[in-house]
């Protein structure tokens, strides 16, 4: 059993999403979503057709503090990023002012950052996506 406490749910709008347990969500539009365990998602975040796959673990004041320094955002999604058509994998970093979608690129790809399958862009496990990205 993993003894996580419920969601928590800070405003927004979640239409045909699914939360499992320890979820965070903070002022987000949720659209067609499944979001994993202990998934963090920021404040004006607006997700559609995204399946998150969460995190192993929840980070600690002090080990988001390191993370700013080095200039890594905490795990989860930052505030007013917009991501559509996605699969973010376990533990990524997805920072502030992001921009997400397959739209005008190739159905298969390969990037430093990411993979595009089938139309979906797919965000390995422990990733770091900077804040202001655009993909």
């Amino acid at each position: 059993p993993r003894f996580l406490p419920a969601s928590k749910v800070n405003g927004g709008n979640i239409q045909n999403s699914l939360l499992s347990d320890g979820c965070i969500v903070q002022g987000a539009r949720l659209k067609d979503c499944m979001l994993g365990i202990r998934s963090i998602v920021g404040e004006g975040t607006d997700l559609e057709e995204v399946v998150m796959m969460g995190g192993d673990y929840y980070e600690s004041e002090d080990s988001i503090s390191q993370a700013a320094k080095q200039g890594r955002p905490r795990i989860g999604i930052g505030a007013n990023t917009q991501i559509r058509h996605a699969i973010i994998d376990k533990n990524a970093r997805i920072g502030k002012h992001c921009r997400i979608s397959p739209d005008d690129k190739p159905q298969e790809m390969d990037h430093a950052l990411y993979h595009i399958r089938d139309g979906i862009v797919i965000i390995p496990k422990n990733a770091v996506v900077p804040d202001g990205t655009v993909i």
